[in-house]
């Protein structure tokens, strides 16, 4: 049994990291890109927003069908759906130099749709075969290998751009979403435990939502988890525009915050993959908000000449992210019946995102008015003070599942 869990684990995993590994130097390639051409934190707040879009108004519903078919199947439709966007992309760099802004904007609305359903659907395909006891640890391995792809996405999308044309960055992206399909293709995935009645779609998501709002301590940490996000997602969509205009840096500093950014993940995921974190999961959360934002205030202080300070700053926001992410996701998964796991994730997503669009239509226009480098400080100080209501909040909880 343990043998079997952890070859499924693996090849599923292996798939995922070409795929995460052509996403992120096609993220990258594309984001220093609209940056040299708009030097606008509008702009890009724009395009993050776009991309979170469907998981805004799709998200509560992508959970139904997730329950409703083999996760299996919704993960290679997603992969399949984000490579054929990659491709329209490709496409529109082959047929003219500067692709309008619109187009890539709707290239990223529709990986933002494969995005909805693939991240939900695997996290709730996990616990299908994952032994209770072992998903802690397996999800600090599966963001250990994340942290890789992501660590060397960035500086694979910099070289790139110095040598290809955009559009064979784009290649690249497709190239590994096909791994990650035949990787799926090799493995089952037990389908969903069936209902003996047939609800009404309506219903269904009634249901989910029913089973996500009965779990008193996700309730509780829901809360500060969407102000952090709200604080968090505008800051990592103007990283570049931060690395840009206040530090003075070029595409390859930019790799360098990234990939630092990853090596915080990847050292903290090692760490959570052999420890299994300790037993408050809701401490560590707290503990992670507000290491966080710490790190970002400092990192919006410093002068324009300590780059490597920032650094410093996004390799521990980095590795700040696993004791958040993990702990939440492993909580759960441990917490909530197989038959609701993807509409309890997909709600979770779409929660958290909720505020999001709202803080990143606020953060665009106040950094260009008040400074960018000022907008970081004052973000994480706020998100500091999050981390501590965020403790006081669900520490009654640490230990119940």
């Amino acid at each position: 049994m343990n043998q079997t869990w952890k070859r499924k684990f693996i090849t599923i995993y292996a798939g995922q990291a070409f795929s995460l590994l052509g996403s992120a130097a096609a993220q990258f390639a594309v984001i220093w890109w609209l940056t040299v051409q708009s030097e606008s934190a509008l702009t890009l707040t724009m395009a993050t927003v776009v991309a979170f879009l469907p998981g805004l108004f799709i998200g509560p519903f992508a959970g139904v069908w997730i329950d409703r078919y083999n996760r299996r199947t919704v993960m290679i439709a997603a992969d399949t759906l984000v490579a054929l966007s990659s491709a329209a992309l490709a496409a529109a760099f082959l047929l003219q130099e500067a692709p309008p802004v619109w187009f890539i904007y709707a290239v990223l609305f529709v990986r933002g749709v494969g995005n909805t359903f693939h991240t939900p659907a695997m996290q709730a395909a996990i616990p299908m075969f994952v032994p209770v006891e072992m998903l802690t640890k397996a999800g600090g391995w599966g963001n250990l290998i994340v942290s890789v792809s992501t660590m060397l996405g960035p500086a694979l999308g910099a070289v790139l751009m110095s040598a290809v044309p955009m559009a064979a960055v784009m290649l690249v992206d497709i190239a590994g979403a096909a791994f990650a399909v035949l990787c799926l293709l090799t493995v089952k995935i037990p389908d969903v435990p069936r209902r003996e009645e047939n609800l009404h779609f309506l219903e269904d998501l009634r249901q989910g939502i029913a089973s996500f709002r009965e779990n008193r301590p996700l309730m509780a940490v829901v809360f500060p988890v969407v102000i952090a996000s709200l604080l968090y997602l505008p800051m990592s969509a103007l990283y570049p525009l931060l690395v840009y205009s206040h530090y003075h840096g070029r595409a390859e500093h930019n790799a360098v915050v990234e990939v630092l950014f990853s090596g915080g993940l990847f050292v903290s995921s090692l760490a959570m993959g052999i420890w299994g974190g300790c037993r408050k999961r809701f401490l560590m959360i707290s503990a992670a908000i507000g290491v966080m934002g710490i790190s970002m205030a400092v990192g919006g202080a410093l002068p324009p000449e300590a780059f490597w300070g920032f650094v410093f700053c996004a390799f521990v926001m980095g590795g700040a992210g696993t004791f958040f992410n993990v702990p939440l996701m492993a909580y759960i998964q441990e917490s909530t019946k197989p038959e609701v796991m993807g509409k309890v994730m997909a709600l979770l997503s779409t929660v958290m995102m909720l505020a999001s669009p709202a803080g990143l239509l606020v953060a665009g226009p106040l950094s260009e008015a008040i400074g960018v480098d000022r907008w970081f400080l004052v973000s994480g100080a706020v998100m500091g003070a999050v981390g501590l209501w965020c403790f006081f909040a669900t520490r009654r909880y640490d230990g119940e599942k």
